[in-house]
């Protein structure tokens, strides 16, 4: 005999969380500030210019996950400055529902150069330096942009 009540609770599915970090790595050439950006490819083939970002591993702190994942997906080293915001969103995978929080810093250049070879997922296509004045017109996502216009702010000595 099947309760009425079980069916409902079978359909809403486990949750869970999720943690990421990355952010806006910045570097100033001649006086202007870029940053790097990735694009990859989504599910439909579509091009999307995003922040690099990525999974903690093993007992990283948010920072150093923030640091290895713009190194292993732009090829810059970079050293943390400061939070910039953190973004939450839910999305469902076969058998549960997942609140991804990424939280977003703002990290230095120090070092390296643009490539998509050290990405151990190889999920990048591609890598770029764009102006961070203008950056937010290039990523894909609504929330993205909103964190690189908190690091133009940030170094533009705004509030």
């Amino acid at each position: 005999m099947s309760h009425p009540a079980h069916g409902r609770a079978a359909r809403r599915l486990p949750a869970v969380e999720e943690r990421s970090a990355g952010g806006v790595v910045v570097d100033v050439q001649g006086g202007i500030a870029r940053i790097a950006v990735i694009a990859r490819r989504n599910r439909a083939g579509r091009l999307e210019w995003c922040l690099p970002k990525g999974h903690m591993e093993g007992q990283e702190t948010l920072c150093e996950t923030a640091a290895r994942e713009v190194e292993e997906e732009t090829g810059i080293e970079a050293r943390v400055l400061i939070k910039l915001g953190t973004i939450d969103y839910w999305f469902a995978t076969g058998d549960r529902r997942v609140h991804k929080f990424v939280h977003h810093y703002l990290l230095e250049a120090i070092g390296g150069y643009l490539t998509i070879e050290k990405d151990p997922d190889q999920e990048a296509v591609d890598v770029a330096w764009l102006p961070l004045q203008d950056a937010h017109r290039h990523l894909t996502f609504p929330n993205e942009r909103r964190i690189a216009r908190e690091a133009w702010q940030r170094l533009a000595g705004g509030e």
